[in-house]
């Protein structure tokens, strides 16, 4: 039935669109690199010591605990508390466990052996008990306090030793990293009680599903509190995201917010961070031993050696973590770096006067300078550009000034050199560096490996390349290609005209070589000058590789840089690089960045098909099939203009203070341009999804509907009509007395769910009627009507006593069909509460705060009403028309204001009902 009343042309666009969906969820889901992060493994047997907390504090956060982590003999030496390390507290998100402190606890504990213990860290871990605090924001605020009184309970296990910590450092994973950032927002918190915050793959700007005003309440609190309070904040704040890998956390909500006056918070994905370069999942963030190392380093470069705890030193916090995660030197960390060098020993000086210079070290004897006079070279030349294949850390590049052919003391440029996977390099441009007379390559002597060193200097507009994107919507179909045909060693390629999070490419790099024996490694960087989410890509030349081109963050109004294609590639080989719309990825960036949106646009689109089902029952007194009234009503512009006319008025003075007098709350659409987060033709393409979704989830509930019917027919014996309407039945008032007591002493997501589970036996309960009243009637068709005719005619003479017909039954069905799939995403937006209560149940049997409690107060009667009403007792109420007016308005508001804030679905939703169900009394 529900397929019969949909065309072939409908049906084919809702194929289309599921095709669309599932190209978008690929490339979200599937659509990236493999995992690249090698595991990190304990030495030893891990231990946690739970750390006995005082009974207050116990009794009052009975599901938390506080714990100790430990290996072997470290472990058993440190049984006996007080403590003499350096406190490290990790704090784990959304259903995390704290034994995730593991990895780096141990990565850690093997550093400080390497170093005979003269520092170490000391790792505790919060059991949060794995609350889903991503799915309930109502506890937030607990774990918050909870991780204030472990903070006081840890320093507290340090007193009376010499070098006692007064703060700790932070280390949190997905929504801890937000808790943690939460505790300067505590009246009795003193921010000096922490001394460095590091999370990983937390969403700071805004949850990832806002599914109650708990959670964004939580937001809202945390996120004006550090933006009004920059200027006090001295917190050194780093903040990992795992890339285009973690797809519960994209990277953008990771990066916190760029103040100008507030210049110690760093962002950066985990596919930029030096000497990690690999994008990370949600849960490998924690245990990926690349960007654990990196971490570790950084830890034991903070520590301060006067008082061997984290320095309290903000610059140097900060240029210690620049140093780790955003660019470095192939140089250990120096505080005060030497900038001039000796120069002076038993070494060769060799002078080099060509452009292009290649040296093989292979067992060498002594030590060789390599001289580069500049005066020559600066009249032709703009650029210079070395690298080194020998990755260790000391300094290989100097520069002489004023000097003939030598020099005693150099500056070392080897600070300003970069780190990649296969080299070390320096670009310098000539002219930024007037007196430098001669640039110094250094070549140590060794014994036994082989290394490669090459420099040559170029002109700037030889090397850098300009390579205009493709067209949005050129579908892949059209192309621009750039051919490298000069021996360079590197080339930098400007990528015109990208900087929208909605563009997605794909970039095709070819290299043809000429014969070489040895193996030739190229490296590609994509490098995104306003935010540090670059990606590498090796590749063995020759060869033909693909790279994604995407954004995590949009790139600001008022920056004017280019986003690059950095190339470092062999002289020996030409290069040709295509770039092309990638319509997959387009796709999966507006799944990325708007699918939590989603169930707005379905509702909205439901709340238009509910309004053409009130309305023709009151024009014509029947009711039509939903798959029919969704193709006849659901239309985008009965919406999107609205939202748009509203957003533009808002941008006047006069209408944004009648709005503020009205306390509307913020239009999600403004949110959602300040977040840089608009697509063109966002709105459009989400209410087609919306529709789509809409269409299948009611072919599903009408399919389970007519399964349902069918095991009860074959579980119980034929059900008939009812022979008298009710709107009320005896048992109604009880069952909604006893619903609402369970929303209040419970869990009224739990109520919910019950009174809807009601609904739908009701429903399934008619289905099962219809079917057996029909499969009773005599075949004759001339019977049927005169059946039906007598039906109707007693129907009409009977005003008080209404008998239901097999016309008014499927009239009903119809009906109920739109209402159970409202009630199903109501059911489904609320259930995050539920699964939260029924995991805590051990330990509160009540959910406090509960925010479904106020929905579930209005909807369980409204559900017990509607499950006994049938459209023959709502035709002549007076009532009707207007019930049939509210859903338009309705499903613009679920646009302007639910789909950012999910939360508030519900409640435009259930007002329709509500009203429906006021039909049976007026």
């Amino acid at each position: 039935m529900f397929l019969h009343s949909v065309n072939l042309w409908n049906l084919a666009f809702y194929v289309f669109m599921v095709f669309l969906a599932t190209l978008g969820l690929w490339d979200v889901f599937f659509g990236f690199e493999e995992n690249k992060c090698s595991m990190s493994y304990m030495f030893e047997y891990p231990e946690y010591q739970k750390i006995e907390l005082p009974k207050k504090l116990a009794k009052r956060y009975p599901a938390y605990e506080l714990y100790l982590y430990g290996e072997g003999s470290y472990a058993e030496e440190h049984k006996i508390l007080p403590l003499t390390g350096i406190p490290v507290l990790f704090l784990p998100g959304n259903a995390g466990s704290y034994k995730q402190v593991r990895s780096i606890g141990s990565i850690a504990l093997r550093k400080a052996e390497d170093i005979d213990f003269k520092y170490h860290f000391d790792f505790f871990s919060v059991n949060f008990n794995e609350e889903l605090v991503a799915l309930y924001g109502g506890s937030l605020q607990k774990q918050t306090k909870f991780v204030h009184e472990c903070i006081k309970t840890i320093l507290k296990l340090y007193k009376g030793q010499e070098f006692a910590p007064k703060s700790v450092a932070i280390i949190g994973h997905s929504m801890g990293g937000l808790v943690a950032r939460a505790l300067l927002t505590l009246k009795n918190f003193k921010h000096d009680l922490i001394n460095l915050l590091i999370t990983q793959a937390t969403p700071h700007v805004a949850p990832v599903m806002p599914l109650d005003r708990f959670i964004t309440d939580f937001y809202t609190t945390v996120n004006n509190y550090w933006i009004l309070n920059a200027r006090h904040i001295n917190l050194t704040t780093l903040s990992v995201a795992g890339g285009f890998r973690d797809y519960q956390v994209r990277s953008g909500l990771t990066f916190l917010p760029k103040l100008s006056h507030h210049t110690s918070a760093l962002s950066v994905v985990s596919s930029a961070v030096p000497k990690t370069w690999v994008s990370t999942d949600h849960l490998s963030i924690v245990w990926c031993k690349q960007l654990q190392l990196t971490t570790v380093r950084a830890f034991f470069d903070l520590i301060d050696a006067d008082t061997k705890q984290i320095t309290q030193n903000s610059k140097k916090k900060l240029s210690v973590l620049s140093h780790h995660f955003i660019r470095h030197p192939s140089k250990h960390f120096e505080e005060n770096p030497a900038i001039i060098s000796d120069l002076t020993g038993t070494s060769m000086w060799v002078p080099v006067k060509v452009s292009k210079w290649t040296y093989v070290a292979y067992n060498e004897s002594e030590k060789i300078y390599f001289t580069f006079p500049l005066e020559n070279h600066r009249k032709i030349y703009t650029h210079v550009y070395c690298q080194s294949t020998m990755l260790d850390t000391n300094s290989w590049i100097f520069a002489c000034i004023n000097s003939t052919s030598m020099c005693q003391q150099g500056v070392d440029l080897s600070w300003k050199a970069e780190l990649l996977p296969t080299i070390k390099f320096l670009t310098l441009r000539l002219q930024d560096y007037p007196s430098l007379s001669h640039l110094v390559v250094y070549v140590p002597s060794v014994h036994g490996s082989k290394f490669v060193v090459d420099c040559e200097f170029f002109k700037k507009e030889t090397r850098f390349i300009q390579l205009p994107v493709t067209h949005l919507f050129s579908f892949g179909l059209s192309s621009r290609k750039v051919m490298l045909n000069t021996n360079g060693l590197y080339y930098n390629i400007e990528l015109l005209n990208f900087g929208q999070i909605y563009q997605a490419f794909k970039i095709n790099v070819v290299s043809k070589c000429s014969a070489v024996k040895e193996e030739i490694t190229s490296i590609y960087k994509l490098h995104i000058p306003w935010s540090y989410e670059d990606s590498l890509t090796i590749a063995q030349a020759p060869s033909s590789t693909e790279i994604s081109l995407k954004l995590h963050i949009a790139q600001p109004e008022n920056d004017s840089h280019v986003a690059l294609l950095k190339m470092y590639t062999s002289s020996d080989c030409r290069y040709e690089v295509t770039i092309k719309t990638s319509f997959s990825q387009i796709l999966g960036q507006v799944v990325r960045f708007h699918g939590g949106a989603l169930p707005a646009y379905v509702i909205s689109n439901m709340l238009l098909t509910y309004r053409g089902q009130l309305y023709s029952l009151f024009s014509t007194g029947c009711c039509l099939e939903y798959a029919t009234m969704l193709d006849k009503e659901a239309k985008p512009y009965k919406v999107d203009p609205f939202v748009i006319i509203i957003k533009f008025l808002l941008g006047y003075k006069w209408f944004k203070e009648l709005w503020d007098v009205l306390l509307l709350p913020e239009l999600d659409a403004i949110i959602l341009t300040s977040q840089s987060m608009c697509f063109p033709l966002i709105s459009l393409i989400l209410f087609l999804f919306g529709t789509c979704t809409a269409y299948w989830s009611g072919l599903l509930s009408s399919a389970s509907v007519r399964l349902l019917s069918s095991l009860w027919l074959a579980l119980k014996r034929p059900s008939e009509l009812p022979k008298d309407i009710k709107m009320i039945s005896p048992d109604l008032p009880f069952l909604t007395i006893v619903l609402i007591i369970v929303s209040w002493t419970t869990c009224g997501a739990l109520a919910i769910l019950l009174s809807y589970v009601y609904y739908v036996f009701k429903v399934v309960h008619l289905q099962a009627s219809l079917t057996t009243f029909k499969n009773s009637q005599p075949v004759n068709p001339k019977h049927s009507r005169r059946s039906e005719k007598k039906s109707n005619h007693h129907k009409d003479s009977s005003v008080h006593h209404l008998r239901l017909s097999a016309n008014d039954a499927e009239d009903s069905l119809r009906m109920h069909s739109t209402v159970i799939n409202l009630l199903t995403w109501i059911v489904f937006l609320s259930m995050p509460s539920l699964i939260y209560w029924l995991k805590n149940l051990r330990y509160y049997f009540k959910l406090n705060p509960d925010p479904c409690k106020p929905l579930a107060f209005i909807l369980i009667p409204t559900m017990a009403v509607l499950g006994n009403t049938y459209t023959v007792s709502i035709k002549s109420s007076k009532l009707l028309k207007t019930a049939s007016q509210f859903p338009l308005p309705l499903a613009v508001g679920v646009i302007a204001f639910g789909s950012a804030h999910l939360y508030r679905v519900p409640c435009f939703a259930f007002i329709p009902l509500l009203l429906h169900a006021l039909c049976n009394f007026m």
